[in-house]
C-alpha cells in the first residue's frame, strides 16, 4: 500500500494484500456505519464482529473471495461492498461447509 492509500483507509480495516477483495475488521462494526477504504466510502450493511470480513469491492456469485493474497472460497451469491462476508455467502474451497439444513440426521 502507498502512504496515500493507508492514510485514507479507516484504521478499523485490515487489508492484508493488494489483491484482496475483503478486509478483516479490527473491532465490531455496527450496521449503517461508513468506513473509508482507500478514499472510498463503504457503508456497512449488517453488524460485522471483530476479526470477521467485510467486502471492499463487488464480488460476483462464483467469484473467488481473496484474503491473505489467496483465494479462501467462492461467493455463493453476489456480495456488495460493505457486506459481511462469512459462511452465509461464501463456500470454502478447502473445507466442507455445513449448515443445519444439510446436517445428517442423528
Amino acid at each position: 500500500m502507498t502512504a496515500d492509500s493507508t492514510s485514507t483507509t479507516d484504521p478499523r480495516l485490515l487489508h492484508l494484500a493488494p489483491e484482496d477483495n475483503v478486509c478483516a475488521v479490527t473491532t465490531t462494526i455496527e450496521a449503517g456505519q461508513t468506513l473509508l477504504f482507500q478514499g472510498r466510502p463503504i457503508r456497512v450493511a449488517q453488524r460485522i464482529p471483530t476479526g470477521h470480513k467485510v467486502a471492499i469491492a463487488p464480488i460476483a456469485a462464483g467469484e473467488k473471495v481473496r484474503k491473505y493474497g489467496a483465494p479462501i472460497g467462492s461467493a455463493t451469491r453476489d456480495i456488495a461492498p460493505g457486506e459481511y462476508v462469512h459462511t452465509h455467502n461464501v463456500k470454502s474451497d478447502y473445507l466442507p461447509t455445513y449448515t443445519r439444513e444439510r446436517a445428517a440426521p442423528v
